[in-house]
């Protein structure tokens, strides 16, 4: 099960490779004069890699992939991203995008909380409540689809993009549904 991680690591990383084009720098996929990233995502709620790759000529648009760990889950996440960008005025090397796709992965173990009620008779009929939690060991899959939304910054001189997004997402696992959201800081090597 340990290879499954790293085998989706390599492919992700191989990704660019394959769909190369024979652009320019200057003349690149992006507005902001590059074609490919690759680099990490810290947010709130998952943390991992990312790879970004322009599509067309000038068109800004972009598919990115995500391979994402939870802080409160032990599992993994693959997401991919289809995204539009808009550069925006008088700053350049700054884009606004938006974007949709979907994402699958699997979690083994559950931190949830149970509301169980138990009601007592006291003084003056107050009621007393008690709150649970558990956690289990199963391993879960999960799948759903994305949003998302975001600035990306392309530092001039150097290879380096800083990217703030927000992601919200919806997930479907072991027949219940969850609507998460993420916000993140991201920081990729361009070429």
């Amino acid at each position: 099960m340990k290879r499954i991680p790293f085998i989706l690591f390599i492919i992700l990383l191989a990704l660019p490779g394959f769909t190369a084009s024979a652009q320019s720098k200057k003349g690149g996929g992006g507005s902001s004069g590059h074609n490919t990233g690759i680099g990490l995502r810290g947010g709130g709620y998952s943390s991992g890699l990312t790879v970004k790759h322009f599509v067309g000529s000038g068109k800004g648009v972009a598919i990115e992939g995500l391979l994402t760990t939870e802080y409160k889950a032990r599992g993994i996440r693959l997401t991919v991203l289809g995204e539009k960008h808009h550069g925006v005025a008088d700053v350049k090397g700054l884009q606004f995008y938006y974007g949709a796709g979907f994402h699958a992965g699997s979690y083994q173990g559950r931190y949830y909380f149970a509301d169980e009620r138990y009601y007592y008779k006291g003084r003056k009929g107050d009621r007393y409540l008690v709150r649970e939690y558990r956690a289990d060991e199963e391993t879960y899959v999960a799948f759903g689809a994305d949003l998302i939304l975001g600035l990306e910054y392309k530092l001039t001189d150097l290879p380096f993009v800083v990217a703030v997004d927000y992601k919200p997402f919806f997930d479907v696992f072991n027949g219940y549904t969850g609507f998460y959201n993420d916000a993140a800081v991201s920081l990729r090597f361009t070429f």
